[in-house]
């Protein structure tokens, strides 16, 4: 009896960051599935795996920390720490014997043995799991699809479209942008703890400055 987690958004300036997990008796029905990490799949076969994925395992379970979530906790976590206890707080509702699990640290051997000192279970955390390992492939779709459509949700929201949240998406970037130039404040799923928005809102009060 195994479990598979990843997550989704982790590095976001805008939206939640999920974390996934399946479970599953042995990883036999993902591999017939042909699933892979959601990073390498577009969108309609992710949405088509996920309905696959959530009508044949026998457990799956999401968790979302919101931006507002984050950010509060971002004042006395980690992001490492904040995913560990997402991780936690996914696996313990799985009757799993092994967990599997893309590692969020940089240090794989001492996040598996975090995980398996709260769960007490076998928890093997690496590096690409959800390349190596179909539950986990399984999990990152489960993750992201979840994401993706919070994300659609927020954009209907705002009444445009704000992208998929990522500093690299220049529609996100922009939309914020804009909102604090008009606002001054960030839009609502902004995760104000985040460099690029502080940037942003540094600029912002700087040319407010300046205007007198």
């Amino acid at each position: 009896m195994i479990c598979g987690i990843d997550e989704a958004g982790r590095g976001p300036a805008m939206g939640p960051l999920v974390v996934g997990a399946v479970f599953a008796h042995d990883d036999s029905l993902f591999r017939e599935m042909g699933v892979r990490d959601s990073k390498k799949l577009s969108a309609s076969v992710r949405e088509k795996l996920y309905g696959l994925i959530e009508a044949k395992c026998e457990l799956s379970v999401t968790v979302v920390a919101s931006a507002a979530d984050i950010d509060e906790r971002r004042t006395r976590q980690t992001l490492n720490e904040i995913e560990a206890d997402m991780f936690v707080e996914a696996a313990s509702r799985m009757p799993a014997e092994t967990v599997y699990a893309d590692c969020p640290d940089v240090n794989a051997l001492r996040f598996s043995g975090i995980m398996s000192s709260r769960l007490g279970v076998k928890v093997v955390a690496e590096h690409k799991a959800d390349d190596t390992y179909p539950i986990v492939s399984a999990a990152s779709i489960i993750a992201k699809v979840t994401r993706d459509r919070i994300m659609s949700e927020i954009s209907k929201e705002f009444g445009t479209d704000v992208g998929s949240g990522y500093p690299s998406d220049s529609q996100t970037m922009d939309f914020i942008e804009k909102w604090i130039k008009e606002n001054g404040r960030p839009p609502n799923h902004t995760r104000c703890s985040w460099e690029p928005v502080r940037r942003l809102m540094s600029a912002s009060k700087n040319s407010r400055i300046s205007d007198w």
